[in-house]
């Protein structure tokens, strides 16, 4: 490879190192072109797998200030997939592929600036994708919506309710207050003492003091 390619490729890998969301470091030893091809397509749009020449990948990490993540995982045959997108939809197609062609061995890789284990880009794997966890938050969204709007349209016909049992509560009441003032057992009240009205007692009138007024024998 002449300088300048050289030179051209350290930059573009430095480049994808700065930009990209995260790389994972794999060794393709023993798959054919078209399990390659294969590959590429399982990763997503936003994900460009390269093949990648080690002296070079560590002049752009160096470059990029990510040496240190990558340290001892540029050996052997190397390809670099540079994720853009979802990094779980990636680590998905990574980790898909390498379980049904062995010859794919996940070595590592960066995300977000930091180090990551073939172990941790397994537990990526097993996270639901973005896609998929929008579409979860929409649905809440769209059930919470609905439950809302079932809320507003009872609200007249629980306000009617209540307002015909308070006035019934009311009814009763006001019922109540006006039998208490009534007569009891309907008795109408009794002269005092038992003297009769008009100053009538035991049925008898008032008879002449001391026999006054009457005829001489």
């Amino acid at each position: 490879m002449a300088r300048a390619e050289k030179v051209a490729a350290v930059a573009e890998l430095t480049e994808r190192f700065q930009t990209s969301a995260g790389a994972v470091l794999t060794e393709y030893r023993g798959l054919t072109v078209a399990q390659l091809a294969e590959l590429r397509g399982s990763l997503g749009e936003h994900t460009t797998y390269a093949v990648v020449k080690n002296t070079l990948t560590k002049i752009a990490a160096t470059e990029a200030g990510v040496a240190d993540q990558l340290d001892g995982l540029l050996s052997g045959p190397s390809a670099i997939a540079f994720v853009e997108g979802d990094v779980v939809e990636a680590a998905k197609g990574l980790r898909d592929f390498s379980r049904a062609n062995p010859f794919l061995v996940i070595k590592g890789g960066i995300l977000d600036g930091k180090a990551i284990t073939p172990a941790e880009i397994e537990k990526l794997a097993d996270l639901e994708s973005r896609e998929v966890l929008l579409a979860k938050l929409a649905g809440a969204m769209k059930a919470s919506m609905s439950g809302a709007a079932a809320v507003f349209a009872a609200l007249p016909a629980q306000m009617a309710q209540l307002a015909e049992a308070l006035r019934a509560k009311r009814a009763a009441e006001a019922a109540a207050d006006g039998g208490a003032e009534a007569p009891a057992d309907g008795a109408a009240e009794a002269p005092a003492d038992g003297v009769a009205a008009d100053g009538a007692a035991d049925g008898r009138t008032e008879s002449p003091a001391d026999g006054a007024d009457a005829p001489k024998a």
